[in-house]
């Protein structure tokens, strides 16, 4: 299941938006541009496939904090996604919509729909779930119509959130959406979770936090030596003398990290690395680890870390657009010099409205025969004033 392209009206600075999604997004544009209104989109995505569509919206300050400011702009938010689903029924796409409407202090969803026409036969999509605001349908399986929840239902909450499991494809997309991953900037204060000593759990992944980071590299080595080896050789590539992890347990069943450095007495630990160091070990794992969720999304991964670093975390980024869709907000002009014009996206403001411009194109084949993105990113020949 691959989405392939993102519909928003009414989100902040994200107006009329219909955006082809590809394999890698790493936008670029000035603060305010609309780059975090766009990943807090799937983030809110996600939450609501998780039935926690209010909550999020309550952490936001209500739908109305989120709703665009522009004069003449819907008085409501719609979101809708396109998405390919590997199916030997059909090749045709899904399409999911819904839209949020205030109602004083709350909200409601006055329309939601799922529909894939599957069967190439057939001029009309299936119509999965059918939805305005408390009138719920669901298909009907193996007969015609619809039918209605008999449980309590939340007309807070999507119906997607709350479809019957025994539903396919809804469930598949109701899945994949859970699974969303989000990553913003790494915590390396002195008593961060990050330097200090951590549960040894079976995990693969390191937490939003830095959490399991260590019981990750623990559990890959042993388990995964192809992906560890990966990330040995990739610090050794970054980080000049680097000779091999080692993960000592300190009691109670809990795990740290010793790092040890060729021409250094002993191991350096956590509380000794430096805060770029720590980072990148912690992007390294992210996006190295086996089973990645379908999405992640990344939030100026590019904070503390040196520019040689930085390359091989474009690097790193293109590999990972290889297994999940990935989406990067960035200020790094050194980190666009490493991609791709096809893997940029540039984010632009005017008059209230974001404007999105995938790199590619821009015709700027000329122009990189001389330059690079970076040079055309400063220059402000690409657009999204750094």
């Amino acid at each position: 299941m691959k989405f392939t392209e993102i519909i928003v009206d009414g989100y902040r600075s994200l107006i009329d938006i219909s955006l082809p999604l590809r394999s890698l997004a790493v936008m670029i544009g000035p603060n305010g541009s609309g780059k975090t209104a766009l990943l807090e989109v799937f983030l809110l995505l996600k939450n609501a496939a998780q039935e926690r569509l209010a909550k999020a919206l309550e952490g936001h300050g209500g739908l109305d904090a989120i709703l665009s400011k522009v004069p003449a702009v819907s008085d409501r938010l719609k979101i809708g996604l396109t998405i390919n689903v590997e199916s030997e029924r059909s090749q045709e796409p899904m399409a999911y919509r819904f839209e949020l409407l205030p109602r004083g202090v709350s909200y409601a969803i006055p329309s939601e729909r799922l529909e894939w026409r599957w069967d190439p036969e057939v001029d009309k999509a299936y119509r999965y779930i059918d939805a305005h605001y408390d009138n719920v349908n669901y298909a009907a399986l193996d007969i015609p119509g619809f039918v209605h929840p008999t449980w309590e239902y939340n007309t807070l909450e999507l119906a997607l959130a709350q479809v019957p499991r025994m539903y396919e494809e809804p469930e598949t997309l109701r899945s994949t959406l859970s699974k969303i991953q989000f990553y913003s900037s790494l915590d390396v204060s002195q008593r961060s979770v990050a330097r200090l000593p951590q549960s040894l759990i079976p995990a693969l992944r390191p937490g939003p936090n830095g959490e399991n980071l260590y019981s990750a590299l623990y559990n890959l080595r042993a388990l995964h030596l192809g992906v560890y080896t990966r990330i040995e050789d990739t610090l050794r590539v970054g980080f000049p003398g680097f000779a091999r992890l080692e993960f000592p347990l300190v009691g109670a069943g809990q795990v740290t990290l010793a790092w040890y450095q060729d021409e250094v007495t002993g191991p350096l630990y956590p509380n000794q690395l430096s805060e770029g160091t720590l980072r990148f070990l912690w992007l390294t794992t992210i996006l190295l680890a086996p089973d990645p969720p379908p999405i992640v999304l990344l939030d100026e991964p590019e904070v503390s870390l040196h520019p040689e670093l930085v390359k091989l975390l474009a690097g790193l980024l293109q590999d990972a657009s290889t297994r999940s869709q990935t989406f990067v907000a960035t200020h790094s002009p050194d980190l666009v010099r490493w991609l791709q014009p096809q893997e940029v996206l540039v984010l632009d403001k005017i008059e209230g409205r974001t404007h999105l411009t995938w790199a590619d194109t821009m015709n700027l084949q000329e122009w990189l025969e001389e330059y690079t993105l970076r040079d055309l990113w400063l220059m402000g020949t690409l657009g999204g004033r750094p």
